[in-house]
């Protein structure tokens, strides 16, 4: 199994962190600050050069207004927009 880092389901979940970073008027540095972080580290957990864990995710999203049920059902919603079926709906190969 590949690291799903390199997956395009991966690609899309950046996508919708940052457009949640966005469509909330923050910027890095914004963000950075409500975390207590560095703005280096927000871009490179947009750029995908460092992962968040779920617990990181929820941290952001709360500094983000938005909650993880929220975040997760928008996220589900690209992916099958883009034809990204879960798991146990994919053909088996």
């Amino acid at each position: 199994m590949r690291k799903s880092i390199y997956s395009d389901d991966y690609q899309h979940f950046l996508l919708e962190l940052r457009n949640a970073r966005v469509s909330a008027g923050f910027s890095q540095e914004q963000l950075a600050a409500a975390l207590g972080a560095h703005q280096t580290l927000v871009s490179k957990v947009e750029r995908g050069v460092r992962r968040l864990d779920v617990i990181e995710l929820r941290l952001w999203l709360l500094a983000l207004g938005r909650t993880f049920p929220e975040f997760c059902g928008q996220l589900d919603s690209r992916l099958a927009r883009h034809g990204r079926l879960p798991l146990a709906r994919r053909p088996r190969s």
